[in-house]
């Protein structure tokens, strides 16, 4: 995909403004999700089994899930975009089409460079040490041994294991493994960061180093999409919001005012503080109505 286009110029004649310009780092353009959920039933044993082959039949408690219908959205350099939605609304799953980890069933996902996905039930080597998976996941990212080297000490120092870091990962607990993968994938600004629900994990003083580290990364002009149920957090991290709901996508727009939506829909009657006031003048796209789903 080329750069994207521009105008010549504005109605005046003067040259447009610089702002104008922008990178996109993701384009999803009409992705359609589903994948299948296995359930138990009587399978009938290998010729049965070749039979669903030739006639393209479904297993007995075979289902198709569509997680995400019909959904586009384009990403730009410098935002950090914040993905909401009950569960079951296809958040996850739109992650892992972006970071290349599903293949849609239709429509396009166009990444410019590499989207490292990090998310709470991340693999890693669970007999291998805190130590060893620190250089196996920087390795993964693309980095070099002598850039392991530097930033092993402040990797470590992120993720506050202290002398865990020479146990086995097996040893460790879920939040003490959360923080570690959390520390290896921020540890260099990829293109793209997805996280999907990592800081739901941890004390409040590493959710506070954590949403630190993602503002940064976004200045550093990468592309951030964050997954969580904590509206907080939305809102203190992202400057752009996208509200999911049975796998379309319902708003996207200022961080805060697509958030103030979905309390509306979701919370109402709850006590709230005053709003924030949104970061920008345009008003969220709607695309579909909340009480449609």
């Amino acid at each position: 995909m080329s750069e994207p286009l521009t105008p010549v110029s504005e109605p005046d004649g003067s040259a447009p403004p610089a702002a104008e310009t922008r990178v996109p780092t993701v384009v999803v353009d009409d992705v359609h999700l589903t994948y299948r959920i296995v359930g138990r039933g009587r399978r009938g044993g290998t010729p049965a089994a070749v039979r669903r082959l030739l006639l393209r039949e479904q297993a007995p408690g075979q289902r198709s899930v569509h997680a995400v219908r019909g959904v586009s959205l384009t990403a730009y350099r410098g935002e950090a975009i914040g993905l909401i939605g009950p569960n079951g609304s296809g958040k996850s799953t739109l992650l892992r089409a972006i970071a290349g980890l599903m293949a849609p069933s239709s429509g396009v996902v166009w990444t410019r460079g590499q989207a490292a996905l990090l998310g709470v039930a991340a693999a890693m080597m669970g007999g291998m040490s805190g130590e060893q998976n620190i250089v196996l996941g920087c390795l993964a990212i693309g980095m070099t041994p002598t850039e392991i080297a530097n930033e092993y000490d402040s990797i470590c120092e992120f993720a506050g294991i202290g002398e865990f870091v020479h146990l086995p990962m097996n040893t460790y607990s879920s939040g003490m493994g959360a923080r570690l993968r959390f520390a290896i994938a921020a540890s260099r600004a990829p293109d793209i960061l997805l996280i999907d629900e990592a800081l739901a994990t941890g004390d409040a003083r590493f959710r506070r180093r954590s949403e630190k580290r993602i503002r940064e990364l976004r200045d550093e002009a990468g592309t951030v999409f964050l997954v969580s149920h904590g509206l907080g957090i939305i809102r203190d991290t992202c400057t752009r919001a996208i509200w999911l709901e049975n796998g379309q996508i319902v708003l996207d727009g200022d961080a805060n005012a697509v958030v103030d939506a979905y309390e509306d829909q979701h919370d109402e009657g709850a006590h709230r503080a005053p709003r924030p006031t949104p970061r920008s003048g345009a008003e969220p796209r709607v695309y579909a109505e909340p009480s449609s789903f």
